[in-house]
Parts: C-alpha cells; structure tokens; sequence
C-alpha cells in the first residue's frame, strides 16, 4: 500500500540532525568516528519503513551502530519517532536511495546489510527493481567488507526463490536459511511491522544469510 503523502515530513525530519544526519556523503568514510564516535560495527537496513526492526536491534546490540536507509520520508517520519522514543544513542536514519550508497559509504565500511520484506516487484519486467537483484548486490558490495554480510527476511516465497537463486549466481555463500523462521531453532529475532502482521495470519517467514 502507497503510503500517504505528507507535505511536512521533509521539515519534521531536517529538525533532528542528532538522527538524520543532513548531507551524508559528507561522512563517507568517517561513519563511525564522526557520527557514532567510536569504532563500533556499522549495520544498515535497506527498506527500514516505520523503522521498528532497526530500533529494536539497536536496543538489544548497544555495541553496533545501525543505519535505517528509508527512501519515503513520509515513512522514515514514524522511524524517527521511534528512535526519539527510544532515546539511544546508536542508530541514525538516511532518506536516501538504496542507488547511491556507494556514494556515502567507503568500501569496507559497513560491516553487516539487513533486508526486511521489500517490494516483490512481482512482475517480470520489474525484476531489476528487486533489491536482491545484481545491480543491488554490486551496491552492496562496495560498501561490504571482504566476506560482508547480507540477512534477508521476507513473506514472500517468490521473492525468497528468486533472492536464493540471484545469490547463487552471484557466487554468495549461503550460511543460513529457513523456509519457517518462526517454527524454527533461531533465536534473537526481529520482527518487523510486516512481519507480525503476515505471521499472524499463519503466513511462513523465509530468512537467509549470505556472504560475499
């Protein structure tokens, strides 16, 4: 669902630099020192929407500094107000597009990529839309250290499919996977919005991990 548009999302989200840093690429390579203030792991969530996983994750790891990447801003408006809630210190949010993180990221410094439940872009023609598609793991790769990480969730067993397949291809070590994340012996996750939602209805949650 499209979210609503609103006009004041853009002012609401330029008033608190202590958590949307203004002008990013500026910090290209000094993510850690500049912003966070020491040498912590650096984890980003591409597609944070309402931003619940980041911040929680960023609860229980105070040892890691989080980045929620949320390109709508009338999104990334409710992630802001959960990480003012919260009141900690190791999470930042960026209203960026996915396309451009080698432009704010040096090579290496991002420790860990986290994707939650994108868009399935379901049709064919919109493949290349897909964030597991290869020009998204070239992206990631720029930023990703030698071996880096990709943790992947999703709802839907064709965007998992295809996901698995696309690693594959890409020559990505699969460490993990779970067709029944819920059902299974993994402990200390997550969930998201759309996560609850789905598993609610008694829909399965397919998780992987990858390495470069």
């Amino acid at each position: 669902m499209r979210a609503r548009n609103k006009p004041w999302a853009e002012d609401y989200l330029q008033k608190h630099p202590e958590y949307v840093p203004a002008e990013p690429e500026t910090f290209k390579g000094s993510w850690k020192a500049a912003v966070f203030g020491n040498d912590n792991d650096l984890h980003i969530e591409v597609g944070s929407g309402k931003g619940r996983f980041i911040t929680e994750m960023a609860k229980m790891h105070p040892e890691v500094n989080y980045i929620a990447i949320e390109l709508s801003e009338s999104i990334a408006i409710t992630a802001l107000d959960r990480m003012i809630e919260a009141g900690i210190p190791n999470v930042r949010l960026l209203t960026i597009n996915a396309e451009i993180l080698g432009d704010v990221f040096e090579r290496g410094e991002v420790d860990r990529v986290y994707l939650n439940f994108s868009d399935p872009w379901p049709k064919t023609r919109h493949e290349k839309r897909r964030l597991t598609f290869k020009k998204f793991l070239d992206l990631y790769k720029t930023v990703l250290p030698e071996h880096g990480e990709i943790h992947f969730k999703t709802d839907n067993r064709g965007l998992f499919e295809y996901s698995l397949q696309s690693f594959s291809a890409y020559g990505l070590l699969l460490t993990y996977v779970s067709l029944d994340l819920h059902n299974s012996d993994f402990e200390g996750n997550v969930m998201t919005e759309y996560e609850e939602k789905f598993s609610s209805m008694g829909q399965p949650i397919y998780r992987c991990e990858v390495r470069y």
